[in-house]
């Protein structure tokens, strides 16, 4: 498979350091021919993995400063670790947003093409609706969402009880009190996004603590920007516990998002990055998809729903994120649920 021998080829140039294509073809344990070896190496330079020094015949490729976070990880292969058996980051990586996220292109030129023309496609069929098709495509997805999300977070509603309570307010028998609050204040807060595109523009810590608020209210869930330790299941790192430097992460994550230009990084930096700060005790990745949808609405893209991811995929990449800082896995499941909003609800 081609991404195999992409893999390999990685490998190699990572163990024996910049390397001329021929050192590369030479070195490579592999049947390939010197003209496959070129194209390849091509199109990881094009994937933004490896870059080159040196010019002509002098040309040599080494992995790419942003190697760490866009490489294609094997999640399967990574989670047959268990969990004190994985070599991983352990403590919030102060450098990620100033020297990695700032001056990295998160999407590469075949992605964001991708991206792009699901937009224009978007962007056509949302210009054939009337008013009230466009209102009941956002409410569609308003409930998806309100469900998937609340499922992530171990919520037991199936998508036709949470259907049923958001259009009728009919709880559905045996779940909790809570499991009813958790939709009632994701569809409150999304139905505040839809009314007030712009809101998180630009994005700032009072805002992203608004829509905290609204997902958090009668829930017995501080909504302040916490002041102690908190553990995440299922992962040995451990987020910032000192509320200060968790403003100042935020700061500088806002301060990024709305310096980045490409809408689509704007929406996966704030996706990521509220989930890996952690800045509330809980609602933090319910807080991250409000947000990053409030993005995409606010520059007229499509919102996503999230509803055809499988949630334990959803939570491997997010903890893959956050103890290798790598965002292969979980890019791909954005740009798939991009794809599947676009041609789903509009």
């Amino acid at each position: 498979m081609i991404e195999n021998r992409n893999h390999r080829i990685l490998q190699l140039v990572k163990n024996i350091g910049p390397a001329s294509s021929r050192e590369v073809f030479e070195n490579l344990e592999e049947v390939m021919s010197y003209a496959t070896l070129k194209r390849a190496l091509k199109e990881l330079f094009d994937q933004n993995l490896l870059t080159t020094v040196g010019k002509n015949k002098s040309t040599k490729y080494k992995l790419s400063d942003n190697y760490e976070l866009i490489y294609p990880v094997d999640m399967a292969l990574y989670f047959e670790k268990e969990i004190d058996e994985r070599n991983i980051i352990k403590q919030f990586n102060q450098k990620l947003i100033s020297n990695i996220l700032s001056k990295t292109n998160l999407f590469t030129a075949i992605e964001f093409k991708k991206l792009n023309e699901l937009h224009e496609e978007f962007s056509k069929n949302v210009s054939k609706l009337s008013e009230n098709e466009r209102k009941k495509a956002l409410e569609h997805l308003a409930i998806d969402l309100s469900w998937k999300s609340s499922q992530i977070e171990g919520n037991t509603y199936t998508l036709l009880e949470t259907e049923q309570l958001l259009r009728d307010k009919e709880t559905a028998a045996g779940r909790t009190k809570e499991e009813a609050v958790m939709l009632l204040n994701h569809k409150e807060a999304l139905d505040f996004i839809i009314q007030n595109p712009n809101y998180l523009h630009p994005v700032t810590i009072s805002k992203i603590e608004d829509i905290h608020h609204m997902l958090t209210k009668e829930l017995d869930i501080d909504r302040h920007i916490r002041k102690r330790k908190v553990g995440i299941s299922g992962t040995n790192y451990a987020p910032i516990d000192n509320e200060y430097q968790i403003i100042e992460a935020l700061e500088q994550t806002c301060n990024l998002i709305n310096q980045k230009e490409n809408i689509f990084e704007k929406a996966l930096l704030a996706l990521m990055m509220l989930s890996y700060i952690q800045p509330f005790v809980d609602g933090n990745k319910r807080t991250a998809r409000i947000v990053s949808n409030a993005i995409l609405m606010n520059y007229h893209y499509c919102p996503l729903s999230f509803r055809t991811v499988d949630s334990i995929e959803y939570k491997k990449a997010m903890l893959l994120f956050y103890e290798q800082n790598n965002i292969h896995n979980f890019k791909q499941i954005f740009i798939t649920q991009y794809e599947f909003a676009v041609k789903t609800y509009f």
